[in-house]
């Protein structure tokens, strides 16, 4: 299919409706559990949404401007290491490396973003029908651009290593099962966004719209199922009275 089919701002205009669906969902849990991991994939999928927001925009307009973009990349580069981010706080028990990890990403965000503000944008990239990914910020392994490095690769790690251990963990329990299912949608998201973000640091951005979208249905469809241990918990509670009629 064409470059301008995969360019299309209709697939980034679904994943930013997605994006901010899924980060309203997880902000209104952080306000009734105020639990850490929930702010980070709050910001992580706010992030997510209005980096959508921006390419779609964009392509709607044919038109880049360059000061949406460096805002842009930024937001897009950053956003896998704070769902990433999400995943340690749940994961670990002591807080204290997922502080160390917040840290981490902080001072990376904060190079990368001066990086692009000084950064002389390769114009030729910001036209209409093309999709764009950092190729603006140079070529691949220049200043900023290989920074998205320090986001993408650990905070995939984390996301789809602590899915992957949910998914075995919650298999060996029956009442659980749907949790399982859960996190198998929520690692394909991953290996989806990693696979499409990977390519793209290569030069190869044809489809990256599309990935995204998918990748954020995948993951809000985890979410949606994994979002609540009640129905586990009942289960349980079914079994155990059963057993004793």
């Amino acid at each position: 299919m064409s470059e301008a089919f995969w360019s299309s701002w209709i697939w980034p205009m679904l994943t930013a409706v997605l994006g901010f669906a899924f980060a309203v969902m997880i902000f209104m849990q952080w306000l009734r559990r105020r639990k850490p991991h929930q702010a980070a994939w709050a910001v992580g999928m706010t992030f997510y949404a209005v980096a959508a927001l921006m390419e779609a925009v964009s392509e709607y307009e044919e038109f880049w401007r360059p000061g949406v973009y460096r805002v842009y990349i930024v937001l897009a580069a950053s956003l896998v290491g704070f769902l990433g981010l999400g995943t340690v706080y749940l994961m670990v028990r002591r807080r204290i490396w997922g502080h160390l990890y917040l840290a981490f990403n902080l001072v990376c965000l904060i190079v990368f973003a001066v990086g692009v503000a000084l950064v002389k944008l390769d114009t030729g990239t910001l036209v209409p029908g093309i999709t764009v990914g950092g190729q603006a910020l140079g070529p691949s392994g220049s200043f900023p651009r290989f920074m998205s490095l320090f986001f993408n690769i650990p905070g995939s790690i984390f996301l789809l290593g602590g899915a992957v251990w949910s998914a075995y963990r919650f298999a060996r329990k029956k009442e659980y099962a749907y949790r399982m299912w859960a996190n198998v949608l929520i690692a394909a998201g991953t290996l989806v966004i990693a696979a499409a973000g990977a390519r793209a640091r290569l030069g190869t951005t044809t489809g990256l719209y599309f990935a995204e979208m998918v990748a954020s249905a995948l993951l809000f469809a985890g979410f949606i199922l994994a979002s609540t241990l009640d129905k586990g918990a009942k289960a349980i509670i079914r079994d155990r009275l059963a057993g004793r009629e």
